[in-house]
């Protein structure tokens, strides 16, 4: 058993989560991440996850229970560890990181009691890591890719992103290793880390949060945090290995060897989210295009298209030039090779 929890809605905003989060729609075997959406009764499941983990995962948000229907979660005062790529933590912080992966990987598919948006149908077989990176890759190209074709398809072919893609990616996920499946966080970066008054590190915004493979919370936590230098990327990675050892060995099986192919998934995937929320932010509903911020979205949109390279396939990666044009077209609503008429 597997599968996405149910979460409460952020400030997002209902385009971006289209493209970030998942949804109810996916088909069976595509279990998807989390999206942030409200259950049908308005209950946002993400404070009952929080109220199953109390006790059992330190330095997350408190929930109050006012009655069956109402639950308040408390607000962590402190800074967050800020945004971009950064060194190591500190060696407290690490410390706490580690406690954290060791208090994930010990919550197995029995130990959740709150709801998940997928039916049980849906959800991959406990340790089947090949079917659950193969229902996220299918939620990215049904789900991300298909979702938007109409609207930013010319824009995602321009930029190398076409049907197919992730066909390599998908090609290395039938050689993972089995591992249990456990409580995986999904957006472990450096805004969801909160230091309070006192220097102890919180985990907040469990939106995300699935039962699935746990090597995915190492992979995308890499990811996401872009340690510099890469030394540090490795260091966080056995910090990960010895925690998980500690706790349930057979939840690191395999993983120095598909450590690669996860994270291969992860960049891949940043492309395609990058790229339609940088056409949504640009388009500024009511106001115009936001022709200022299109050097910077371009910039940052080629930057992940460089890393992803190698996982989709590329030969050569659209130059800065190249990326500032697509998008340029699209905000004019014009098909590449489209000379538009008129004044």
């Amino acid at each position: 058993m597997g599968g996405a929890f149910a979460a409460g809605s952020r400030g997002d905003g209902p385009a971006a989560r289209g493209v970030e989060g998942a949804g109810s729609g996916a088909a069976a075997g595509r279990c998807p991440r989390v999206e942030a959406g409200a259950r049908p009764d308005g209950e946002p499941a993400e404070d009952r996850l929080l109220l199953d983990l109390r006790g059992r995962v330190r330095r997350i948000p408190e929930i109050v229970v006012l009655d069956e229907h109402i639950l308040l979660q408390g607000f962590i005062e402190g800074r967050t560890l800020g945004r971009g790529t950064a060194g190591a933590l500190s060696a407290r912080h690490a410390a706490q990181l580690g406690r954290l992966f060791g208090e994930l990987v010990a919550l197995d598919t029995g130990s959740i009691d709150a709801p998940r948006l997928c039916v049980p149908a849906d959800h991959p077989g406990d340790g089947d890591s090949v079917a659950f990176l193969e229902g996220l890759i299918a939620f990215t190209e049904d789900e991300v890719y298909g979702r938007h074709a109409d609207r930013s398809g010319s824009l995602l072919r321009e930029l190398s992103l076409r049907e197919g893609a992730l066909d390599g990616v998908r090609g290395r996920a039938r050689g993972l290793t089995g591992r249990p499946f456990t409580l995986v966080h999904g957006d472990l970066h450096r805004l969801n880390f909160v230091v309070d008054g006192g220097g102890d590190l919180w985990t907040i915004d469990w939106e995300l949060a699935m039962i699935g493979d746990p090597l995915y919370d190492l992979a995308t936590h890499l990811h996401l945090m872009r340690y510099s230098p890469p030394r540090e990327a490795a260091r966080t990675a056995r910090l990960w290995a010895a925690a998980v050892h500690g706790v349930r060995p057979e939840c690191a099986r395999g993983w120095r060897d598909d450590l690669g192919v996860l994270l291969a998934y992860k960049r891949a995937q940043s492309v395609y989210t990058d790229v339609i929320r940088g056409a949504i932010a640009l388009e500024q509903p009511g106001t115009g295009p936001a022709w200022s911020r299109l050097p910077v979205t371009a910039h940052r949109v080629r930057e992940v298209l460089e890393r992803a390279r190698e996982p989709l396939g590329l030969d050569t990666v659209p130059s800065l030039r190249e990326v500032m044009g697509a998008y340029a077209r699209r905000l004019h609503g014009r098909e590449p090779g489209v000379t538009a008429s008129g004044p």
